[in-house]
């Protein structure tokens, strides 16, 4: 049984089908293009559930946080090493002594440093999660390199 459907249309439109309504079944073009649009939008769903299974997108999404993270934790290695060769020694003995759970744009000694540094990085500046996981791992990469680079000088001081 079919159902009637009102269907709203611009003006011009309507003057334009007016004019050529015997030409054409205006309601089997309307079927056919609804139908084609639901056709498409069925076909994605069944490609996406057929071509990749859950467990395969959650691979791949694994691998590329890995390498994203991985990238954030050597660009903070690389701050943190250029950092720890300019520092001062009081800063230095600071860095290495800070609590890894505070605040550290709110630390004393180095909030100016990490404050202009996550300016500086955009993907450090929002507050949303995964920003935060990314500082985590940047402050992990920045905090080890120091202690490296400590490692190295403190036997010669």
């Amino acid at each position: 049984m079919a159902k009637r459907v009102t269907v709203s249309i611009p003006d011009i439109l309507h003057e334009k089908m007016e004019r050529w309504r015997t030409s054409f079944n205006l309601s089997k073009m309307f079927q056919d293009a609804v139908a084609e649009a639901i056709q498409k939008k069925e076909d994605f769903q069944r490609r996406l559930r057929e071509d990749m299974e859950m467990g395969e997108i959650v691979e791949r999404l694994k691998k590329e946080k890995a390498h994203f993270e991985s990238n954030w934790h050597d660009k903070g290695s690389e701050d943190g090493l250029l950092w720890a060769r300019s520092a001062r020694y009081e800063d230095l003995v600071h860095a290495l002594s800070r609590d890894p759970t505070a605040d550290i744009c709110h630390d004393d000694v180095l909030g100016e440093y990490f404050t202009e540094t996550v300016k500086k990085n955009k993907m450090l500046e929002s507050s949303n999660g995964s920003t935060k996981e990314t500082l985590l791992v940047y402050l992990d990469g920045w905090q080890k390199s120091v202690e490296e680079f400590w490692a190295a000088v403190r036997d010669k001081l």
